[in-house]
């Protein structure tokens, strides 16, 4: 297969899987004629809930406001009614819930004996408003859809767990990238409903720095490009998307990954080219605009004071999004009471920004995490 072959099948499979904070995952997206082998305990089972009259943040309502989710296992009980085996994973950006079932995930952490085996775990995943199968700007609404941010979205998915689903606590919340940023706001505002939490790959601090940035140049380019026609385009604004492409690459590059890849200037030349030809067609513009803006209102610090679960949050060393050179991760996870902070060193098992995905990096600290917080019967 030529280095043009291979770039093309690479980008495309990041783009489809999920964008920007999860793209590095590197791996086919999930389909439902593989879900049944990729988990072998179920297939995966999917679902839909409706929101009358959700009202945002912002002041704006959506008449109906539709959640999409998949799950795996089936829920046990207590004596008294209560589900104790939920395990409720939040998603990247761009991303949805069938992420969770590529292969280095799913593979080394769904199967019999394995940490979230399930034949005795009941998992939630959640497509995060704006993406996936939920409601989306995509839909039909353009940039007239609500101005969603992500206390929204996390105050969709704990009504969707706790009233749809009828699961009142939680036994592992786990999040990666915009889920990892999530997580804090749904352990902070909703502290007696997690028995554990585990974010991976983010910070609790705002989006701010070179990270509002390269967020605030993905918008700005396909903003001006001529044909966004404000959102009403009747065709992909391909020039805008050429340049996300660019810059949601490098957001989750991991150069050591990268050199082996791509060692030659041609190999190079040839990713750059099928990648940004596979962005347009592949993902909705105004979609992706929100999807980077809904970051923009997230502030957690000044709760973490208020999470009370039992915490395991993991970054690695080479994520370009959160470089540990900031210090904020040190500074921060003191206020924990009950958290950890890991930092997982550069090495062959991790993957830039990506390195979430990898469970191979870090399963054996999920498997103790689990084992330490596991419930008293």
């Amino acid at each position: 297969m030529s280095p043009v072959d291979i770039a093309a099948r690479r980008i495309a499979r990041w783009l489809l899987a999920a964008l920007g904070a999860v793209m590095v995952a590197c791996a086919p997206a999930p389909n439902l004629a593989l879900a049944a082998e990729e988990a072998p305990a179920t297939a995966p089972a999917p679902g839909d809930f409706h929101m009358k009259d959700f009202r945002f943040a912002s002041g704006e309502t959506l008449p109906d406001l539709r959640l999409h989710y998949w799950t795996l296992g089936v829920p046990k009980r207590d004596a008294g009614g209560h589900v104790t085996n939920a395990v409720v994973l939040l998603h990247g950006t761009g991303g949805d819930g069938l992420s969770f079932l590529r292969p280095q995930f799913s593979g080394e952490l769904f199967g019999p004996g394995q940490p979230l085996d399930t034949r005795s775990h009941y998992i939630i995943m959640i497509d995060a408003i704006g993406h996936g199968g939920s409601s989306k700007p995509s839909n039909g609404l353009h940039m007239r859809f609500p101005a969603y941010d992500y206390a929204d979205m996390v105050t969709a998915a704990h009504r969707l767990v706790t009233e749809h689903l009828a699961v009142q606590r939680i036994r592992l919340l786990f999040g990666t990238s915009m889920g990892c940023m999530h997580a804090f706001v749904w352990a902070e505002t909703y502290p007696d409903d997690v028995a554990a939490v585990m974010p991976m790959a983010c910070l609790p601090a705002p989006i701010a720095g070179r990270n509002r940035i390269w967020r605030s140049m993905v918008i700005s380019a396909i903003r001006h490009d001529p044909d966004w026609k404000g959102g009403e385009y009747d065709r992909e604004p391909v020039a805008g998307l050429r340049v996300a492409a660019d810059l949601l690459f490098i957001a989750g590059s991991a150069p050591h990954q990268d050199q082996k890849t791509w060692p030659t200037r041609a190999a190079a030349d040839a990713f750059v080219a099928a990648g940004e030809a596979a962005l347009p067609g592949k993902v909705d513009a105004n979609d992706l605009i929100y999807q980077l803006d809904a970051s923009r209102t997230y502030d957690p610090t000044a709760g973490l004071g208020r999470i009370t679960a039992p915490l395991l949050w993991i970054n690695s060393a080479d994520d370009f999004i959160n470089p540990p050179s900031l210090g904020i991760a040190e500074a921060l996870a003191p206020r924990i009471a009950t958290g950890r902070f890991v930092l997982l060193p550069i090495s062959e098992r991790t993957h830039g920004h990506g390195t979430h995905t990898w469970a191979t990096a870090w399963k054996d600290l999920m498997v103790d995490f689990l084992q330490r917080t596991e419930p008293a019967h």
